[in-house]
């Protein structure tokens, strides 16, 4: 009864941000952390524990699906270096510089965990980006570059994470095994995305066969699409997050789309709409509630270490 509750009320906040964000000049996932964070603070605030590969499963494939569905491919492909380039050179000395600074600001943080803290932090987020900028102040090539970068730097920093946290676990570090498991997340991941979506395809060419089957059934194929991506790639140990994007990319070139009906094409683009309007704002209101319970457990001996701890504290927190 209390998660039924709790969503409800998830809900509600999502659907009164789309109103209030009109009355005041903040992006709108501003709007609702702010909102998450308010929910919680009181003493008698809303307090949840989330699951960490729940939230993924449940947020994440959709999410990026639809940015990637969304994402210009002519552009992203004429963009392709510099997009690369971001994705996967910037990410790595932003983690090289952010963990060194942080083990520097607080030697106490052995340097393999500032680098793992950093892989975590560095990479841009796909839904963030597409949310909070500005689609009409910053240059559509500049903007087109940010969304490639951001829906392919994850695959690279999760992979980075790993290595961070095999290195702490076992103490050593190996350049060559390294690369070649970064290889193999990013390959694999690509293989499985492009292998569901090539399922999702053959069975909707199936229930056209058969005849007579309801829009919502093909609807509901092309929603389990990036979670089938995800989780294909997750249990072999390659990137999710790059199997769902994909999905995504090459869901609207591949001709999946001729398999579904009129109806049930207009009933997807629609709910694909819905779903991620209530996906990222509620996606942005549980960091919210989750951010008073994040400072308020920093060690004391923490913020005394260095002057400028407690604002680098509150930026990762807010992160």
């Amino acid at each position: 009864m209390e998660v039924a509750v709790f969503i409800l009320v998830v809900l509600v906040f999502v659907a009164l941000s789309g109103a209030l964000v009109r009355l005041v000049r903040v992006p709108l996932p501003v709007l609702q952390i702010a909102i998450g964070a308010a929910l919680a603070w009181p003493v008698r605030g809303i307090h949840v524990e989330i699951n960490p590969e729940l939230f993924l499963l449940v947020f994440i494939p959709p999410l990026l699906f639809g940015d990637a569905y969304g994402a210009p491919k002519r552009e992203l492909m004429a963009l392709r270096g510099p997009i690369l380039d971001l994705a996967i050179g910037l990410v790595f000395f932003t983690i090289v510089g952010f963990g060194y600074a942080l083990h520097w600001l607080v030697p106490s943080i052995p340097l393999v965990v500032a680098f793992a803290l950093a892989a975590v932090l560095s990479p841009t987020d796909a839904v963030a980006v597409s949310s909070i900028v500005d689609r009409n102040v910053v240059p559509a090539r500049l903007m087109h570059i940010l969304e490639g970068e951001s829906l392919l730097n994850d695959a690279s920093g999760l992979v980075m994470f790993r290595f961070a946290v095999a290195a702490v676990l076992t103490g050593s570090f190996s350049l060559a095994a390294a690369s070649l498991s970064f290889l193999y997340a990013v390959a694999m991941g690509i293989l499985i995305g492009v292998a569901a979506l090539f399922v999702a395809a053959k069975l909707l060419q199936l229930l056209n066969r058969i005849g007579g089957v309801p829009a919502e059934a093909q609807v509901l194929v092309m929603v389990l699409l990036p979670f089938i991506a995800y989780l294909g790639a997750e249990h072999v140990g390659a990137s999710g997050i790059l199997a769902a994007v994909t999905a995504g990319l090459l869901t609207g070139g591949s001709g999946v789309f001729r398999f579904l009906g009129v109806s049930a094409r207009m009933q997807t683009i629609s709910l694909w709409t819905t779903l991620s309007f209530v996906f990222n704002g509620a996606l942005f209101i549980v960091l919210g509630l989750q951010l008073p319970d994040i400072i308020r457990h920093v060690p004391p001996e923490l913020m005394s270490l260095h002057p400028i701890v407690q604002p680098i504290a509150t930026v990762i927190a807010l992160t």
